[in-house]
């Protein structure tokens, strides 16, 4: 059993910036691939960003391309989601999620094995 964390979440401005991290109680992160997902009031979850195990590859929802960046650091087992220009339809509970292969960068929820509980985000116009 994996526990994620999540942290860095709060109210920022259209237009700031956040540092999202996703940490594991008792469990490496570092074999996992790791995804980050959203969901606003009242809509379904959607796939923001996702990485491989080691780092190489990522994946990125068209409407958060070229604004946030998912990124890890093994040593420190947390991965981080950097949230940049963000906007008032940024607005969600922002999740990290864990998958065990490692190697994908699913988009889907179904590919992730372990949820972390959510931080929360908003951004004001």
């Amino acid at each position: 059993q994996v526990q994620l964390v999540e942290s860095g979440g709060g109210l920022v401005q259209a237009g700031g910036s956040l540092r999202l991290s996703c940490t594991a109680s008792e469990r490496t992160l570092r074999t996992y691939g790791v995804g980050w997902f959203r969901q606003a009031p009242g809509k379904e979850r959607e796939f923001v960003a996702a990485i491989r195990w080691s780092g190489g590859s990522t994946n990125y929802a068209n409407s958060v391309k070229g604004r946030f960046t998912i990124s890890r650091d093994n040593a420190k087992n947390t991965v981080y989601l950097q949230m940049n220009s963000l906007k008032p339809e940024d607005t969600a509970v922002y999740y990290c999620a864990a998958e065990r292969t490692g190697a994908a960068i699913a988009t889907a929820t179904v590919e992730y094995d372990y949820w972390g509980q959510g931080t929360q985000v908003t951004v004001s116009s």
